[in-house]
């Protein structure tokens, strides 16, 4: 049976596709969008999360560090990446959890089980489980495993993809998804490099495959003031997607929720957190979005 490693299992979610879903974070993802809200998902290995603020130097994690790697300067706790091994035994003595092992491995079986957990809350509300990221594809072999134990239990499945993958995966995963949440960042593809740190070709090329086999798919479109929300890209993106088939286009205002995360795994936030559009940009972009003749949505 195969193993995946998870970032986070988030219940209760009613954001991530229809009714009350289990949110699953798989680690890993090839891109490295400047707004990602989940920058703790984009290495694929184990991580060292670290809140400063609540750390008081206490040593306990230097005491029980066997490689050595931790020090206790100006009263607060550094680790020396070179020498750190990522085992996690510091955070389990951190009386004030200021030290947290991002991702935890899990068999096919073990994640089955906690997903059963909710299948009340999936039935009564016309939820299921949503494999999001990082890139769940990046995992093709737990992922598929996961989606084909899932609908054997008969719980709906969304699959949550930046569609930067070979489509191959697609196919391997196609008949055991119910629905696909695809993002769509920017048309340009230079900017797309710049942004998101890939080429768009890919991910546009497999949106057209995947429309034309019939899938479920809801588009889901980040605003980001300066970035993307001006009109030659959303004149552009409509028009793109004019030829897709969708169920339903999610228009997604950029939120700064993650900003603080950049600090905690010493990465640096290249936004300013000030690229929220206004509600008149939104309610401008929601017009031109309408003549898709699609259902469109503000928000997930």
């Amino acid at each position: 049976m195969n193993k995946g490693i998870v970032m986070n299992i988030q219940k209760y979610s009613v954001h991530d596709g229809p009714g009350i879903r289990t949110t699953i974070f798989l680690k890993g993802c090839p891109l490295s969008c400047w707004w990602c809200h989940n920058p703790e998902s984009q290495n694929f290995n184990f991580e060292l999360m670290f809140f400063n603020d609540r750390c008081v130097g206490c040593g306990n994690c230097k005491d029980k560090c066997e490689q050595g790697a931790i020090n206790i300067n100006n009263g607060v706790a550094t680790t020396e990446d070179s020498k750190c091994i990522l085992c996690g035994k510091c955070t389990d003595f951190c009386i004030n959890e200021a030290r947290n092992l991002v991702g935890k491995e899990f068999s096919a079986k073990e994640l089955l089980k906690e997903i059963k957990k909710d299948e009340i809350f999936y039935e009564e509300s016309g939820g299921g489980v949503t494999f999001s990221g990082g890139e769940p594809l990046l995992q093709i072999d737990f992922l598929e495993e996961m989606l084909r134990l899932c609908k054997e239990q008969d719980i709906h499945t969304t699959v949550d993809t930046s569609g930067y993958s070979d489509f191959k995966n697609f196919e391997r995963i196609l008949d055991y998804t119910d629905l696909f949440l695809y993002d769509i960042k920017h048309l340009d593809d230079n900017m797309h490099k710049k942004y998101i740190g890939v080429s768009n070709e890919l991910i546009k090329e497999n949106l057209i495959k995947l429309s034309e086999l019939n899938a479920n798919i809801f588009a889901r479109i980040p605003i980001i003031k300066g970035i993307n929300n001006d009109e030659k890209n959303i004149d552009e993106t409509i028009e793109f997607l004019r030829e897709i088939n969708l169920e339903q286009i999610n228009l997604l205002p950029y939120h700064k929720m993650g900003m603080e995360k950049y600090e905690r795994i010493f990465k640096e936030y290249k936004l300013s957190g000030n690229e929220k559009p206004s509600k008149k940009n939104i309610d401008v972009l929601l017009l031109k979005f309408q003549q898709l003749n699609t259902k469109i949505k503000i928000g997930g």
